[in-house]
């Protein structure tokens, strides 16, 4: 059994939608069921009503990256950017950065305005400095003083860090289930248990039937690697998570977070962390290896290693060692060049390739996808990740070999830095 995330077991049983009954036809037809595909379902459904839009998920909504993330709605993007500026130029790379940032706050108010109560606070982020060497690699422009960043986040060791506004922390999984409840009352409809088996214009072929449409959505983010002849184009890469019991007033007294500031510190290999709502930490990291061929199984998401990693990494950061009442993990989505994209080509559109920071993202790309779908050329339109095509991850067993010798080599320079 795959162990759920605290998100999607806070929720408690989760109903079932009835999977495709056969062949059918619609407008636009969206093969996943996170917030990529929501997002640009309920976008559509706003501007065009008569849209008939249908949604194919292979287990159900908020299965994969959106039911089981950090929960962090942050401006972040995986390119710099001087490289943004050097392949686009100052005003594009500019309008990337402002867009994504602008959606931090377009997430809040949807959700807001659709009565989706998803525990959202922007209360920004902090990257803490902890060593001497990530100090020298933080130093510059919005360095804050060791006192500045523990006021915010008063972690051991802190010499520095580096505050961003923009960022939201959430409940990704009660975001991801109300969106589907949204978009049904939109008059989108919804079939889970249907697993999408290849993409061509104007058909999506499924395990239980065709559906046929002028617009084919590809919203499949880490899992996109399942789909015939995409085996190369994104890689799944694990990101493990655990939660704690609630904890004490006292040591948030101490700690701080006072308005669920996420955190993370500016070690290589990323860990990312939030205040609960309920007042737990919930608390992640990447480690875990990539799987050859791209595969992707169950027990791949649970880790005992990592998980006590992150374990440790919480006793290291903070003097404590709670309780942890749940462990889970699964896939990503990174492409070979880890530059995200959205677009639309011969009728199939696609968003994705967020490497970890699509809470955000796949709100600014469903924004974006209904820009194109609909043929208007608007400010979304026009930003540098629109029909940007990442090449082809190398064969196997080039693919593992490079990845995971990436993942070792980031955590051994971790460990020399200090």
């Amino acid at each position: 059994m795959r162990a759920p995330s605290f998100w999607l077991d806070s929720l408690g049983p989760l109903p079932r939608r009835d999977p495709l009954p056969g062949d059918t036809t619609a407008d636009v037809a969206i093969a996943g069921g996170g917030y990529t595909a929501l997002w640009t379902a309920y976008y559509l459904a706003r501007a065009a009503p008569d849209l008939r839009i249908v949604i194919l998920e292979a287990e159900y909504c908020g299965f994969g990256a959106s039911g089981r993330n950090g929960g962090w709605a942050s401006g972040l993007f995986p390119v710099s950017p001087a490289r943004l500026t050097r392949a686009y130029g100052a005003d594009r790379a500019d309008a990337m950065q402002r867009a994504l940032e602008d959606t931090v706050d377009e997430v809040g108010r949807a959700a807001a305005a659709e009565g989706i109560d998803c525990d959202f606070a922007k209360g920004g982020t902090i990257s803490l400095v902890r060593t001497p060497a990530q100090l020298r690699r933080a130093a510059g422009p919005g360095l804050l003083g060791a006192d500045e960043a523990r006021a915010i986040c008063a972690a051991n060791d802190v010499l520095g860090g580096v505050y961003s506004e923009h960022c939201a922390a959430l409940h990704p999984a009660k975001l991801v289930r109300g969106l589907a409840d949204v978009v049904q009352r939109l008059g989108v409809t919804i079939h889970e248990g249907t697993r999408v088996l290849r993409l061509s214009p104007g058909a999506i072929v499924t395990d239980r039937g065709v559906v046929r449409a002028g617009t084919i959505v590809r919203a499949l983010e880490g899992y996109t690697s399942g789909l015939h002849g995409h085996r190369r184009h994104i890689a799944p890469v694990y990101s493990l998570m655990i939660a704690t019991e609630p904890l004490p007033a006292a040591f948030w007294d101490r700690v701080g977070l006072a308005r669920r500031e996420t955190f993370t510190d500016e070690r290589r290999l990323v860990i990312y962390g939030q205040r609960t709502a309920d007042d737990r930490l919930a608390f992640g990291g990447r480690g875990a290896p990539y799987h050859f061929g791209s595969r992707i199984r169950r027990e791949y998401d649970l880790v005992p290693g990592v998980f006590e990693a992150l374990s440790r990494t919480l006793t290291e950061l903070f003097g404590i060692a709670p309780a942890i009442t749940h462990r889970w993990g699964g896939p990503l989505g990174i492409p070979r060049d880890w530059f995200p994209s959205v677009g639309l080509r011969d009728g199939i559109a696609w968003s994705g390739g967020y490497v970890g920071d699509g809470v955000a993202a796949a709100n600014l790309g469903a924004r974006t996808l209904t820009d194109l779908i609909l043929g208007r050329e608007t400010a979304l339109t026009a930003l540098p990740w629109v029909n940007h095509r990442s090449r082809r991850w190398e064969p196997e067993p080039a693919r593992w070999l490079g990845i995971n010798a990436g993942l070792r080599g980031t955590a051994l320079l971790d460990g020399l830095s200090l």
